[in-house]
């Protein structure tokens, strides 16, 4: 993949993963939509972030002269980490997805670990598991929380780029690979919470609604403070998401189901040469 191919690979991207969503999310609470133009700039924002970071791991598939298929990965330590990946819907099962993810594979040939976020999608789940990757049912909890039920929370502060060190140090403990630069990304998009204390450390980033999109820490008493201040910021009318919650993270069903949210479940988190990381919640594409 090149820079130039970056507008292509996001109307690709959301082609897919709406057509995706059309087919899978019956039942869920959730509705099938098209990213808007503020969520596509993020997507391409993290995607030249890889591209600069970690050339090697991207590639594209074209036919005449077209994209019709794409994967992103990158490796950070000893983990690989698939981002992103897609194949128009017309051609899927035609071999191009099988094509991008073993060259996307071959460029995580020599870490110890890999980690991607798996949709429903039966032929992609097939592609994983052929590959080596568990695949761990994750959950997600979603509503509007109830403020009666909101505790008084202390020793959480807003972090900021000077925490990374911090944040690296919990990421090898709690996923055994640091994000390292991926955190200059986050820190852009998102509110950064941190705490620091001898008896646990921890942080979460955290959407302007109040759901978290990423939360580690060294015990699961702190990451259930970081998730309550994330819920203290929430509207009382409009709904937050708790996602990518799989069952060594109880801890994260208990607190949501605390504050009254809603549980479903959603495709999986596939993991290989590794555990589910814990008490840990991943970002659905930095993982």
């Amino acid at each position: 993949m090149r820079t130039e191919d970056m507008t292509d690979a996001e109307r690709l991207s959301d082609d897919s993963y709406y057509d995706l969503d059309v087919r899978t999310l019956a039942g869920s609470g959730l509705e099938p939509a098209r990213r808007t133009a503020e969520h596509s700039r993020a997507w391409s924002r993290r995607t030249a972030h890889l591209l600069e970071t970690d050339p090697g791991g991207s590639w594209v598939a074209e036919r005449d002269g077209a994209m019709v298929g794409f994967a992103t990965s990158f490796t950070r330590e000893l983990m690989w980490i698939l981002a992103s990946f897609a194949v128009r819907p017309a051609l899927q099962g035609g071999g191009v997805g099988r094509a991008l993810l073993e060259a996307a594979l071959h460029h995580g040939r020599g870490c110890l670990r890999g980690m991607l976020n798996a949709s429903e999608d039966p032929k992609a789940t097939r592609r994983y598991r052929a590959a080596g990757f568990t695949l761990h049912p994750q959950m997600f909890l979603r509503g509007t929380v109830d403020r009666s039920v909101l505790p008084v929370v202390e020793h959480v502060r807003e972090g900021s780029a000077g925490d990374i060190d911090l944040l690296d140090s919990i990421d090898r403990r709690t996923r055994g690979a640091a994000h390292g630069s991926d955190h200059l990304v986050l820190t852009e998009g998102f509110r950064l919470l941190v705490t620091d204390r001898p008896a646990g450390s921890g942080y979460a980033y955290v959407r302007p609604d109040g759901s978290p999109v990423l939360l580690a820490a060294t015990d699961r008493r702190t990451a259930t403070t970081l998730a309550w201040e994330a819920f203290a910021a929430s509207s009382p009318v409009h709904p937050v998401t708790l996602a990518h919650v799989t069952a060594e993270n109880e801890w994260a069903v208990d607190v949501g189901m605390a504050a009254r949210l809603d549980l479903h479940q959603r495709g999986y988190l596939a993991i290989r040469n590794m555990r589910p990381p814990r008490p840990y919640l991943p970002h659905g594409v930095l993982l």
